[in-house]
């Protein structure tokens, strides 16, 4: 049967929107060129390789109402799906050394109250020591909390996104390599083995986006994660803990801790996910100098995933500017875990209404890098 609506991509995001527009009724089908469903390492999606932090606290407008939108389907998702996300509410303490990051922080958490998210507060080094008693507070001036952030499973949901969809029959096809093609003023899939069209075709093949034939100002950055092996000496509900200076972060997950840098790392090629090992040295440097503990503690093992990142940070979404059956969800920069449930309710809204009623998606309309108008955000957030 001829499908209405074709998703490129069966990562989290596209699995996502499969789901939402399956449940309305839609005929979905999802292409995807890994070969397997996403479960593991072995896997380049996204998901598979996600420390899986859940954030509302965000310096621009749009960022935090996508976190509220996620987080309202986050609560439900269990009932939604059959599948429990794990959501764990254990917070994210951002720790400012200096006094101009601190000011920026406070900016960030001025625009998440006005959002309506009353709790997020400015945090002392005195309340940060008693929130995360095993961090080197040297130099720490203050920071930001908010209790509602905290982890999710992403293998999970994006279980419960294709069990869901397939539930009400979209079909996933796994191993196929699709290409764009242009017709007039709209587009068809091709694939090896023939030509696709439908009524609506979406691309969300993440850090891929801009590999299908059509331009997408999307460019993959390598991230790599070192994990520990198991500890007692951290708590399960350690709130993710990130120093604005640097970049590093870390959380606790299986008794295990996760471990992040941001800083350039060697590759190959754009989508290389062979982990660079020059990167160990200096980010276990770091680690044991903010979290004094980890000084004897191994590093297990380490591995990459790419970010899907667009110009200004923000997420492109929406309708083609020229094209009129491409919808866009591409270009999230390491937020679309945790933003894929708002973002497959807002696209099932925008193809089946031809407008969003959840939230006002205009900010992140693809057309707003040619309009000179790209998003001006907080870059700490």
């Amino acid at each position: 049967m001829q499908p209405e609506v074709i998703v490129l991509g069966a990562g989290i995001i596209g699995s996502s929107v499969a789901a939402f527009l399956a449940q309305q009724g839609v005929r979905v089908l999802v292409l995807e060129q890994d070969p397997h469903p996403a479960t593991d390492l072995t896997a380049s999606s996204s998901a598979a390789r996600a420390t899986g932090g859940f954030r509302v606290q965000y310096g621009t407008a749009i960022n935090v109402q996508l976190s509220l939108l996620a987080r309202e389907i986050l609560l439900g998702f269990e009932s939604w799906t059959g599948v429990n996300p794990q959501y764990q509410q254990y917070g994210y303490l951002f720790l400012a050394s200096s006094q101009t990051e601190l000011e920026a922080l406070q900016a960030a958490l001025l625009v998440q109250q006005q959002m309506g998210l009353s709790v997020a507060r400015a945090v002392s080094p005195t309340e940060i020591a008693v929130l995360n008693p095993a961090l080197n507070l040297q130099g720490v001036v203050g920071g930001t909390y908010c209790p509602w952030d905290g982890f999710i499973r992403p293998l999970e949901m994006l279980r419960g996104y294709q069990q869901l969809a397939k539930q009400y029959g979209a079909e996933f096809r796994f191993g196929v390599q699709s290409k764009l093609e242009v017709l007039g003023v709209r587009v068809q899939v091709r694939t090896a083995t023939g030509r696709l069209e439908a009524d609506a075709i979406v691309n969300a093949t993440g850090a891929w986006a801009g590999n299908l034939g059509i331009a997408i100002p999307v460019t993959p950055e390598k991230r790599q994660i070192a994990e520990t092996v198991s500890i007692t000496a951290l708590p399960e509900n350690m709130p993710m803990s990130i120093y604005c200076d640097t970049g590093f972060h870390l959380r606790v997950r299986d008794q295990k801790v996760l471990l992040l840098r941001p800083s350039p790392v060697g590759s190959s090629h754009a989508f290389d996910l062979e982990p660079d090992q020059t990167w160990l040295e200096p980010m276990r440097t770091e680690a044991i100098a903010r979290v004094p503990i980890l000084q004897n503690i191994p590093v297990h093992r380490i591995w990459a995933g790419l970010y899907e990142n667009s110009p200004d940070k923000h997420a492109i979404f929406g309708q083609h500017p020229d094209l009129q059956n491409l919808y866009l969800v591409n270009g999230s920069s390491g937020h679309g875990t945790m933003h894929s449930p708002a973002f497959g309710k807002l696209m099932s809204e925008l193809i089946l209404q031809g407008k969003t009623s959840s939230l006002d998606i205009h900010a992140l309309r693809p057309s707003r890098f040619l309009e000179h108008d790209a998003i001006q955000g907080n870059s700490l957030l």
